[in-house]
């Protein structure tokens, strides 16, 4: 709360958020064990890669923020591929009260956090119907994946202009 100069104490902008939909954009799965025939002794080693973005939508509060996985399952040790899940998830968000500065990190941060269960239950159930064991994943810090990339960006910014003019 804010005084407003006339003695009076001005609320701040309640925020509002609804998750308006979800859904699957893109899924492929790919089981190349399966495809390769190769039998044996098999341990798995997952490596998990998260890709976000967020768009304005054209009306007025609304905006899509996608989450795309990149799972790749790979036999411990020999470094060759069993499967790959490829998935681009989506959900649409009515969102209000929330400062134009203070935006992206809130689309980028709190609504991921929003889809992320059912992202996890896809994963699962897909790696399981794949003939693999479900694959939980575990739970994603969506601050400091934004911090992440944030300090990635800068970086990239300052190699670009400490580079000399060919």
């Amino acid at each position: 709360m804010a005084e407003n100069g006339n003695g009076a104490v001005e609320q701040a902008p309640q925020v509002k958020m609804n998750v308006l939909t979800q859904f699957v954009r893109d899924l492929s799965f790919e089981n190349i064990l399966a495809q390769k025939g190769t039998g044996g002794e098999v341990q798995l080693d997952v490596t998990v890669g998260v890709n976000l973005d967020a768009k304005k939508r054209k009306l007025d509060h609304q905006y899509e923020v996608t989450m795309k996985m990149n799972v790749t399952g790979k036999n411990k040790g020999k470094d060759e591929p069993l499967f790959l899940l490829e998935m681009e998830y989506a959900g649409v968000f009515h969102i209000e009260g929330v400062p134009e500065d203070q935006m992206h990190p809130f689309l980028l941060i709190e609504c991921p956090r929003m889809i992320f269960p059912y992202v996890r239950r896809i994963v699962s159930d897909v790696t399981r119907d794949g003939g693999f064991p479900p694959l939980n994943l575990e739970s994603i810090d969506f601050v400091q994946l934004y911090r992440n990339e944030i300090a990635r960006r800068q970086a990239a910014s300052q190699a670009e202009t400490a580079k000399p003019d060919a």
